[in-house]
């Protein structure tokens, strides 16, 4: 491809931001469809965000990615945030149109398209999820669209009481779906459960403890952690012989999703996933 006026600009904001895959899969996907545009990572700090926000809109940009710490924190500066994005309260992808922000949530996509690679049937399911946090957030949204009932374990019970609270709008019903549970009482509730899924960061550094007695998974369980690497939970997953997933499969989807938000243009899965295998 060559860079000239009609070259289109996009990105993805983050700190740090060096070891995103995002480029490579986006980018791939320009190229495959003949789309006359780049993909850069552009690192912004903290308290630098809101000056980048404009900086985008200065520039041209047609659109990015939001990753952490920005997912937030970002929505004080744009002008639109789509339905999910409202209930989830965070953004991942900007689409930028003559200087108007539209905010969009595409990780609980990401993340349930993901798992229905490895569980195409989720009706009457019971799910695990470790953490509270914003990536929490958009795998929640995700699992209660389609029906499946979680317990949420975190160190905090009032993360857990907010999200409850937050999703009363995605529905009524909401104290049926979802239930606290303390990590010292994860033990009790295994035989419940069907889908085990990590939203922290443990996992990342080798070091890392375990969450829970992860001798305690049975065959049954399917695994999944959206750190997109073999963690000590996924090893455990694959010694035992459960269905597993990392996060590289929620990444590609949900970048697939902003891709066809900005482009109008059906995403080409199949390239996106074999140029990250590449790396």
């Amino acid at each position: 491809m060559i860079i000239n006026g009609e070259t289109s600009v996009y990105g993805i904001i983050g700190y740090p931001v060096k070891h995103s895959k995002s480029p490579i899969f986006q980018t791939k996907a320009f190229e495959y469809l003949g789309i006359n545009a780049v993909y850069i990572p552009f690192e912004v700090k903290p308290e630098n965000l809101e000056s980048a926000i404009k900086g985008l809109k200065a520039l041209s940009v047609k659109g990015v990615n939001v990753t952490i710490p920005h997912k937030e924190e970002v929505i004080k500066y744009i002008n639109e945030i789509s339905q999910e994005a409202k209930i989830i309260k965070a953004v991942n992808t900007l689409k930028i149109i003559d200087g108007y922000i539209i905010g969009y949530n595409t990780d609980a996509y990401g993340f349930i398209t993901g798992l229905k690679e490895v569980e195409p049937d989720l009706s009457g399911k019971t799910a695990l999820v470790l953490g509270a946090g914003g990536a929490s957030r958009a795998v929640i949204y995700s699992l209660i669209t389609e029906g499946v009932k979680i317990y949420i374990a975190n160190r905090t019970k009032a993360k857990v009481e907010q999200i409850i609270d937050d999703f009363k709008t995605l529905t009524k019903y909401i104290t049926d779906f979802i239930q606290y549970i303390e990590f010292y009482r994860i033990e009790e509730i295994l035989k419940e459960v069907d889908i085990i899924i990590n939203t922290t960061s443990v996992g990342l550094k080798d070091e890392d403890p375990e969450l829970f007695d992860y001798s305690r998974i049975e065959k049954k369980h399917i695994v999944v952690d959206i750190i997109y690497k073999e963690t000590k939970l996924l090893k455990k997953a694959k010694e035992i012989g459960c269905k597993y997933q990392d996060g590289l499969p929620m990444l590609i989807y949900q970048g697939a999703k902003s891709f066809e938000i900005w482009t109008g243009k059906k995403a080409p899965i199949e390239i996106m996933k074999n140029s990250i295998s590449m790396y």
